[in-house]
């Protein structure tokens, strides 16, 4: 049996992401993610023969891109710290009018499981900054005001400015040094 092709794939997890954001969470469909990503429900099973495996596929699609992203700042800024570098994507991340991982809420509602893998990445990313942070105070109050940050966009009940969210960013930055 041949393998699946990456781009199919892909394709699905981009149209399941936009379907969960747009439709809400919990009203994911296989047949709305099909349509979406032009494939036929039979092309979407042959990829994930169920909706936790899609699920599931999202949420692994998601820490993987995270990573990547937080993985090329850090590059791209040379002398910056990780710290920093994960300051300014979750900042931009938050910047978007509906937040990227809205259809989040769907995997978890499907299955509470799904917090695992979240929760090992965020664990695992913690460790890693504590590793390269030399004050432990000072990331502890930028991890835990960005994490506060992100998920005030997720459950869309952000009550700061656009000027305070600049304001904080900027003195996280200073924070992280």
């Amino acid at each position: 049996m041949r393998a699946p092709r990456a781009n199919s794939r892909e394709k699905i997890l981009a149209a399941a992401a936009d379907v969960a954001r747009e439709a809400g969470p919990g009203s994911l469909s296989l047949d709305a993610v099909a349509s979406r990503a032009g494939v036929s429900k039979g092309g979407l099973l042959y990829n994930f023969p169920t909706k936790a495996k899609l699920m599931q596929g999202l949420v692994e699609n998601y820490l993987s891109d995270f990573q990547k992203a937080l993985e090329a700042r850090a590059a791209e800024a040379g002398h910056e710290s990780v710290l920093s570098a994960y300051i300014k994507l979750s900042a931009d991340d938050c910047e978007r009018p509906k937040p990227s991982a809205s259809w989040m809420f769907s995997a978890i509602a499907e299955d509470p499981d799904f917090l695992t893998p979240i929760k090992a990445f965020k664990h695992q990313l913690f460790e890693r900054l504590k590793g390269e942070t030399a004050d432990l105070g000072s990331l502890l109050v930028c991890f835990l005001a960005i994490e506060g940050m992100r998920s005030m966009n997720l459950f869309d009940s952000d009550v700061l400015s656009e000027d305070e969210r600049k304001l904080l960013v900027s003195s996280l930055l200073k924070i992280a040094g």
